[in-house]
């Protein structure tokens, strides 16, 4: 028996330069179970995290689970957020099932009831699924949306060839297609956008969690990160706070400084 390693591990998925849109191996879907390890990791690296990320400006922050997920799954994110003095809320929609009839049209009245409570443009982040809301609601309504965040998300590519969960997406969602405009696929949103993630994703081919190269939109590497575990990742939280923390006319491209440097890679891909 031939074992082609690639099948197994696709090291261009993981060490590779250019992105990988292939739906990653079952060895990496396998290791997502890391994703306890890498919660039971963030009460060690909260004062860290506490003393490194800066406070915010107190503006709303929505938060958008991942499919199957619902508000349960986005607590630790959003008590730190909370923590670094922004307003947050979940979606308020139980398990993400996919876009079924209605699920777009109440996130967008969520939007619309935050902003105006608040008289303030909203911030959005989404986890994988969500994060292609996140992204879609951003272009959408500019004039309500600071800025968008998407982790581990589904922005671009086939994703019968580049996800494994594309058939539970199926399933939950009733639908055997994607809508390329629920997807994601189109030029990035007309504020800032961040894509954050992972090239050992279990779950998503990285290279279709990338966002393309502009003057408003950043990727962010976590390194050997899990799908699972990509928005209780510790480094991941960093990254967001230094996001949120930017001035609403003033955002600029992710640079850490001092020691965190050496936590993130010094050139991220793009599209």
């Amino acid at each position: 028996m031939n074992l082609n390693l690639n099948d197994v591990l696709p090291f261009s998925s993981i060490f590779g330069k250019t992105p990988d849109e292939r739906r990653p191996s079952r060895l990496l879907m396998l290791l997502e179970g890391r994703a306890l390890l890498e919660l039971s990791a963030l009460p060690l690296a909260m004062p860290w995290l506490m003393s490194r990320v800066p406070k915010g400006d107190g503006h709303t922050v929505l938060v958008l689970p991942g499919l199957m997920a619902d508000d349960n799954s986005t607590i630790p994110l959003r008590r730190f957020l909370n923590s670094r003095g922004y307003q947050t809320s979940g979606w308020g929609q139980g398990p993400n099932l996919g876009p079924r009839k209605g699920v777009l049209t109440r996130l967008r009245k969520t939007l619309a009831d935050l902003h105006a409570q608040s008289g303030r443009k909203v911030s959005v982040i989404g986890w994988s699924l969500g994060g292609v809301y996140a992204r879609e609601m951003a272009r959408e309504s500019p004039d309500r949306v600071r800025q968008a965040m998407a982790l581990g998300s589904p922005l671009y590519g086939d994703p019968d060839s580049s996800s494994n969960a594309s058939q539970l997406y199926k399933f939950v969602s009733g639908r055997n297609d994607v809508d390329p405009g629920e997807r994601g696929d189109g030029p990035p949103p007309g504020v800032p956008m961040t894509a954050i993630f992972t090239r050992s994703d279990g779950i998503v081919a990285w290279g279709c969690s990338i966002e393309k190269k502009g003057p408003l939109s950043d990727n962010i590497e976590i390194v050997c990160a899990s799908h699972s575990g990509l928005g209780v990742h510790p480094l991941a939280l960093y990254a967001i706070g230094d996001r949120l923390a930017q001035p609403e006319d003033g955002w600029k491209h992710f640079k850490p400084t001092g020691p965190e440097r050496a936590l993130y890679p010094a050139v991220s891909p793009s599209r």
